[in-house]
């Protein structure tokens, strides 16, 4: 495959799997992981910034996440950020910190829960393969305008869809993973 084109496919691939590993990590699961509440943003002088930027955010329990706001005023926004997001989380403000206590996930609940991990994977896939169709349409343009021969086209093509298999293996192993830890009990 010609280097360039190769290297643009891969480098793309590599973006859309980060962008799904990221939304993955914000799927809740029974522990308590800092990256649940990557997606919360909190107004902070009339702009939203991430909560990351007002708070530093902790787990010391297995079910216990703590934020503490680098200024105290910022508190009642943060509870606010937390009720309206989706994570359906009840945010204990006790002046200077936020406790967030996870409460077991209901079978029902895990079950949806795998099903929204599903989705964001198959978006990925869905992703993966646009790349790879691009990618391959770039080549037979290149061979029409005779710039390849259709052998490297053809050789090319093949090592496109290498890579497509080997980032949607990557895809699939996340899922597995990700699901393995939401059914946990």
């Amino acid at each position: 495959m010609d280097q360039k084109i190769a290297k643009n496919a891969e480098d793309r691939m590599k973006k859309a799997i980060e962008t799904i590993r990221h939304e993955v990590a914000s799927i809740r699961t029974s522990k308590a992981t800092t990256s649940l509440l990557d997606g919360i943003r909190v107004e902070y002088y009339g702009n939203p910034v991430p909560l990351q930027q007002v708070a530093s955010v902790s787990a010391p329990e297995a079910r216990l996440l703590v934020i503490q706001p680098w200024e105290r005023t910022v508190l009642p926004e943060i509870v606010k950020a937390i009720h309206k997001s989706d994570l359906g989380l009840n945010p204990v403000d006790d002046g200077a910190v936020v406790r967030l206590t996870l409460p077991t996930l209901t079978e029902e609940r895990r079950k949806d829960l795998v099903k929204v991990l599903g989705k964001i994977v198959e978006d990925g896939r869905v992703r993966v393969r646009t790349i790879r169709r691009e990618t391959n349409d770039e080549l037979k343009k290149l061979e029409r305008e005779h710039k390849i021969s259709e052998d490297d086209g053809k050789k090319a093509q093949a090592e496109s869809q290498k890579l497509t298999d080997r980032y949607i293996a990557l895809l699939d192993e996340l899922f597995h993973k990700k699901q393995a830890e939401v059914m946990e009990v």
